[in-house]
């Protein structure tokens, strides 16, 4: 299997206490077959449970984990934002720190490359509730409405990228809308996307936070906010 030339591994977590552990030896256990250069970040987003104490001592236990910490907590896109920013190798991956996805899938990312220059999965069998999915379907709809992002599971968190392309953006999400605003400034400066299906288990363990109304409201703010800032670029 072909190796990238280094990697970032990140996470955002908010209260993930029983999963954080888990993800991160995951993550250890992966990331050599993918490249030898690797680092893994945990990116605590102002949690309240035992998320930060335990990131702190994988970080001291593990040379190749990180561990840094948003306070207070500033949502999931600004958690995204973090981890980017925390990001020192030539390729960036990054899921959600809930245990929802195989990291031994990321090989069907980097197969994609020789045919774009982000690669993206898509949940092949989401396993959300039905009106999560409905809620999906619509916000999808939107973000192909008013940027032409046409990828089948914008917010599926599994996703590779150079950070060549994360150094020449601004990203301004705070919620929700942070994949969007990847793809969709990818699609305006003309990188190829490419996707594969990937795998997607039942939350075990932890409360997810997507579906609150807080988080939709701010998403749609967000929404119509990048699509000013993309006009007044001139990225049309």
């Amino acid at each position: 299997m072909k190796k990238l030339p280094s990697l970032t591994i990140f996470f955002p977590f908010y209260n993930e206490e029983d999963n954080i552990e888990r993800v991160a030896r995951l993550a250890l256990a992966a990331a050599p077959k993918f490249a030898e250069d690797f680092e893994i970040i945990l990116v605590n987003d102002g949690s309240l449970d035992r998320t930060e104490a335990i990131a702190d001592r994988l970080a001291e236990e593990c040379p190749q984990i990180r561990a840094v910490h948003n306070r207070p907590n500033v949502g999931y896109g600004g958690a995204v934002r973090r981890g980017f920013a925390e990001s020192q190798k030539e390729f960036i991956f990054f899921t959600d720190g809930d245990a929802q996805f195989d990291l031994n899938e990321i090989d069907r990312l980097v197969g994609l490359l020789d045919q774009c220059d982000i690669a993206v999965g898509y949940r092949a069998n989401r396993a959300d509730p039905f009106m999560r999915k409905v809620n999906a379907w619509g916000w999808r709809q939107l973000i192909r409405l008013f940027f032409g992002v046409k990828v089948r599971d914008i917010d599926c968190a599994f996703k590779l990228l150079p950070k060549s392309f994360i150094d020449a953006i601004e990203l301004k999400s705070d919620g929700a809308m942070i994949s969007a605003e990847l793809l969709a400034k990818a699609r305006y400066r003309g990188l190829r996307v490419a996707e594969t299906p990937v795998t997607h288990y039942p939350r075990t363990a932890g409360n997810p936070t997507g579906a609150n109304f807080k988080v939709i409201v701010k998403a749609f703010r967000e929404l119509f906010r990048l699509r000013r800032h993309i006009r007044a670029e001139g990225l049309k």
